[in-house]
C-alpha cells in the first residue's frame, strides 16, 4: 500500500479524513466531553475589576492575526480564546497584562494543535517587544496551572467534518462540502472574537455556523429543504435543541450584519483611531517592518465602540 504525504502547505500538514474517526461513537464522545470546557451561560468579566468585554475582543482581533499571518491551523485561535476566557472566569488581571495572557494562550495552543509550534522570540516580536521572554514562559505556566492543565478542549471545528458528513449534499446542487466547510471555519473564527458566543457549547456554534454558511451558498433554495428542515436534520445528529441552534444562528447572522454596518461607517468617515493616545499596550510597529498586518493593540482602555 502506497504511503501519502498531505502536506498542502509548508507549514500546514493534515491527514486525509478517517472514515474511523467520523462514526457515531467519536461524534457521542465530542458532545459528552464538551461541556468540561464551556463557560456558564451566565458568565460575565465580574471578576475582572479592570479587563471589559471591549478589551478582549481588541486583543482577539491582534490574536486573529497573528495567527493568520502566520498560517497556523484554524484550531490555534479558537483554542486559544477559549484559554483565555477560562482563565478571565478565575483569576483577575490589570488591562495590561491581557495581551500577555493573549499571548501565552496563543504560544499553548500552538503548542498543542501544529506540527511547529510557534516560536516565543516571534512573539514576543509581534508584541513589539512589550513582553519579554521570560515573562511569556511565566504566564504559560500560569495559564497551565489555572487550567490544571486540561488544555485539550473541544472547539467548534472538532465537529464540522461529522456534520458535513452526515448532511444531505447531493452533487447536482453545485455546493461543494469544502466550500461550505471554509465558510463555516471562518464564521467559527469570527465567532471565537465575541465574548457572547463563548457560553454557547460548540457543538451549537458549529451546527450554528454551517447553517449559516449552506444558507450563504444558497443551499435552501438549491435543496427544496427549508431553514426548519435543516435545524431539524442537525437536531437529530447532534440531539441539541433546535431552539439553542436557531438562537446561536440569529447571533452570527446580527453579528455578520453589524461588522458590515461598521465598515462602511468607517468607509464613509473620518478614521476614529487618529486620536486615541498611546497607553498600556504599544504603538503598533512601523510599517516598513515585516509583519505589519498583526499590529500591537492601541490602549483598549480609550477605544470607543
Amino acid at each position: 500500500m502506497d504511503l501519502y504525504c498531505c502536506e498542502i502547505a509548508e507549514n500546514e500538514n493534515t491527514a486525509y479524513d478517517d472514515p474511523t474517526l467520523l462514526q457515531d461513537r467519536v461524534l457521542r464522545v465530542l458532545l459528552k466531553t464538551e461541556d468540561r470546557y464551556v463557560l456558564p451561560y451566565s458568565a460575565t468579566l465580574s471578576k475582572q475589576k479592570e479587563v471589559t468585554v471591549e478589551m478582549r475582543k481588541i486583543v482577539a482581533e491582534w490574536m486573529m492575526e497573528v495567527c493568520e499571518e502566520q498560517k497556523c491551523q484554524d484550531e490555534v485561535f479558537s483554542l486559544a480564546m477559549n484559554y483565555m476566557d477560562r482563565f478571565l472566569m478565575c483569576c483577575s488581571i490589570m488591562k495590561n497584562q491581557l495581551q500577555l495572557l493573549g499571548t501565552a494562550c496563543m504560544l499553548i495552543a500552538s503548542k498543542l494543535r501544529e506540527s511547529r509550534p510557534l516560536a516565543g522570540e516571534t512573539l514576543v516580536y509581534y508584541t513589539d517587544h512589550s513582553v519579554t521572554k521570560q515573562q511569556l514562559s511565566s504566564w504559560e505556566l500560569l495559564v497551565l496551572s489555572k487550567l490544571k492543565w486540561d488544555i485539550a478542549s473541544v472547539t467548534p471545528h472538532d465537529f464540522l467534518r461529522h456534520l458535513l458528513n452526515r448532511l444531505p449534499m447531493e452533487d447536482n446542487w453545485m455546493i461543494r462540502p469544502e466550500m461550505v466547510l471554509n465558510h463555516a471555519k471562518t464564521l467559527i473564527t469570527l465567532c471565537a472574537r465575541e465574548f457572547t458566543f463563548s457560553r454557547y457549547h460548540p457543538s451549537i456554534i458549529a451546527c450554528a455556523s454551517i447553517t449559516s454558511a449552506l444558507c450563504g451558498v444558497g443551499w435552501v433554495g438549491k435543496s427544496g429543504r427549508t431553514l426548519q428542515d435543516l435545524l431539524q436534520r442537525l437536531t437529530e445528529i447532534t440531539n441539541i435543541e433546535k431552539d439553542y441552534v436557531e438562537e446561536c444562528f440569529n447571533q452570527i447572522d446580527k453579528m455578520i450584519r453589524d461588522s458590515t454596518c461598521d465598515q462602511a461607517t468607517q468607509s464613509s468617515e473620518v478614521n476614529p483611531c487618529d486620536n486615541i493616545r498611546p497607553g498600556e499596550f504599544t504603538p503598533p510597529p512601523g510599517k516598513n517592518q515585516e509583519h505589519e498586518a498583526a499590529l500591537t493593540p492601541t490602549d483598549v482602555h480609550d477605544v470607543h465602540f
